[in-house]
C-alpha cells in the first residue's frame, strides 16, 4: 500500500469500531486496549489455564481477576471452531497456531457496516456491548509499525471458512491495496486493522464510547 493509497483509505474509514464486553471501558481506560497475550502478561495468568485461554477457542467468554489490577474480561470465539479451521487454514498451520495469532493482536471493524454485522449475529443481538469509536488518521499515525491488516474477518469460520494463513496478516506497506480496489468497494477493501500487542494509550484515540445491543445505541458512556 502506497501513501495515496493509505490516505484513500483514511478518507474511506475515517472511524474504526471495536466491540467488547458489556462494562469493558472502565478497564480499558485504566489498562489500554489490550490483546489476549498481553493481557494474560498484565494479569499474571500462567501455566495451564494460560495455555487454555491463549491456544484453545473460547466457547465462552474469561473473567480475570487480581487484587491489585481488578477484574477483565476476554470475549469469547463462538464465530470459529476448529472443524472449520481445519478445513481454511494454508501454510501447514493448525487451530492452536491460529489462536495464538489473534490472540497476539487487538482487532478494529474499518466500517459500521462490519460493526453491526458482529453486533446482529445470533451469538450476540440480545446481548449489550461496549463500542469504542476510535480516530483512524491518529492512531494509523502512532502505530503504523505494529499494525496489520486483513481483506477476510479472520476471526470467524461461519457459514463458510475463507482460506487463511501466515500472509492474511500484512504489514500496512505490504498490503495489496490496489488489487482489493479492482475487486472489492470502498470500505471492503480492508476488512480488520489489528496492532500487535494492543494499544496502552487507547484513551489518546477513543471518540466515544456507547452502549449498543445490536444496532441500537442504548447509551453514550464517553466523549472525547
Amino acid at each position: 500500500m502506497t501513501n495515496d493509497e493509505l490516505d484513500e483509505l483514511l478518507r474511506d474509514c475515517p472511524v474504526l469500531y471495536h466491540m467488547a464486553e458489556r462494562g469493558s471501558w472502565p478497564s480499558i481506560q485504566r489498562h489500554g486496549l489490550l490483546s489476549t497475550s498481553a493481557l494474560l502478561d498484565r494479569f499474571e495468568v500462567t501455566g495451564g489455564r494460560r495455555e487454555v485461554i491463549e491456544a484453545e477457542r473460547r466457547g465462552e467468554g474469561v473473567v480475570l481477576e487480581h487484587p491489585r489490577l481488578g477484574r477483565a474480561t476476554i470475549r469469547d470465539q463462538k464465530p470459529m471452531d476448529d472443524a472449520g479451521l481445519a478445513r481454511c487454514l494454508q501454510d501447514g498451520l493448525t487451530p492452536k497456531e491460529w489462536y495464538r495469532i489473534l490472540n497476539a493482536r487487538v482487532f478494529m471493524w474499518l466500517t459500521r457496516d462490519r460493526l453491526h454485522r458482529l453486533l446482529t449475529a445470533k451469538p450476540y443481538r440480545a446481548l449489550e456491548h461496549d463500542v469504542l469509536e476510535l480516530d483512524a488518521a491518529s492512531l494509523v499515525a502512532a502505530y503504523r509499525e505494529r499494525i496489520t491488516l486483513s481483506p477476510i474477518n479472520s476471526g470467524a469460520t461461519k457459514p463458510f471458512p475463507a482460506p487463511r494463513g501466515r500472509d492474511t496478516f500484512l504489514p500496512i506497506a505490504d498490503y495489496p491495496y490496489a488489487d482489493w480496489r479492482r475487486r472489492r468497494k470502498a470500505g471492503e477493501r480492508v476488512v480488520e486493522l489489528a496492532v500487535t500487542g494492543g494499544i496502552p494509550d487507547v484513551g489518546r484515540f477513543v471518540r466515544r464510547v456507547l452502549t449498543m445491543r445490536g444496532e441500537e445505541a442504548l447509551a453514550v458512556q464517553y466523549v472525547r
